[in-house]
């Protein structure tokens, strides 16, 4: 299997464009790979604890000051997210698709979809920094972690304290998102000065020498690679049963007061009247 692509340069050196589309395929591989054991691996835990009986865990009792619904994704929030998964999606498209021999007009969609996901994350920095969020995401919390671990490597240990509003495997994923996004992001960025656009013509020449320009091709391709995979893991985990509320909730705004108690340390993620999701047709 190849790692990378090469050409041959304006003076005749061998200069790297790219990682090879081998890794493309091995990333599709690996996703689908990981899918697949932790469905095996979540049913077979579930056929474990269904034979070691309750794991007593109680819920706390519903408290009269709770709302029903509890507000978890603000309208901005949730425009952010969909629109930045819509560019997502047409950026790995459009990147990838391509090998497969399919002919549209790629390259304008790939770097208007890049200029639309820029938008979408500076907004969204914008907006955390503006509500007081920013340093609660970005906080990873590795005891934490590390008892979700011993929790998920073996039902025999004790289940590990229920998290503020954003639980460590969501910081943990949100971390990874952010390193490859933004490596994509600020190569893509500097690769757009290369091709036409609707604001400039191609300048072969801008800014970089031809071996840094290299540089920037690799970092381009392995962050795409890296997103195949976490895409594919984050649609994985949100179409799962027992995570689907989860996307309900970042559809319609709000999640359950049931869920909220069976999920939420009420002292990490402390809600109120203030909290509460209009009252409606639950859809």
């Amino acid at each position: 299997m190849d790692l990378w692509r090469r050409a041959s340069g304006p003076w005749g050196e061998e200069m790297l464009v790219g990682v090879s589309w081998d890794l493309m395929w091995l990333a599709i591989f690996l996703a689908a790979g990981f899918v697949a054991g932790h469905a095996l691996w979540a049913w077979r835990r579930s056929r474990v604890a269904d034979d070691a009986g309750p794991a007593g865990v109680e819920l706390d009792e519903p408290s009269s000051e709770l709302p029903a619904r509890i507000a978890r994704h603000t309208l901005p929030s949730r425009i952010f997210h969909w629109t930045m998964a819509a560019s997502m999606i047409a950026l790995l498209a459009t990147a990838f698709v391509p090998v497969l021999g399919w002919q549209f007009p790629w390259l304008t969609i790939h770097w208007v979809s890049g200029v639309v996901l820029l938008g979408t994350v500076v907004f969204h920095v914008v907006h955390a920094a503006g509500r007081g969020r920013f340093r609660e995401m970005m906080t990873l919390g590795l005891s934490e972690g590390w008892a979700m671990a011993r929790r998920a490597t073996s039902v025999k240990a004790p289940p590990s304290p229920k998290p503020g509003k954003y639980p460590f495997d969501h910081r943990l994923f949100h971390h990874a998102i952010v390193v490859a996004g933004l490596t994509a992001i600020g190569t893509g960025a500097l690769m757009t000065f290369r091709v036409d656009t609707w604001f400039w013509e191609a300048d072969p020449y801008f800014l970089l020498p031809d071996g840094a320009w290299s540089t920037v091709y690799v970092l381009h391709g392995l962050s795409g690679v890296a997103l195949i995979f976490l895409t594919a893991a984050h649609v994985y985990f949100g179409l799962r049963p027992d995570k689907i509320w989860l996307t309900w909730g970042m559809i319609r705004g709000w999640i359950g007061r049931d869920r909220y108690l069976e999920h939420y340390d009420p002292a990490k993620w402390a809600v109120g009247e203030a909290h509460a999701a209009p009252e409606g047709d639950d859809g």
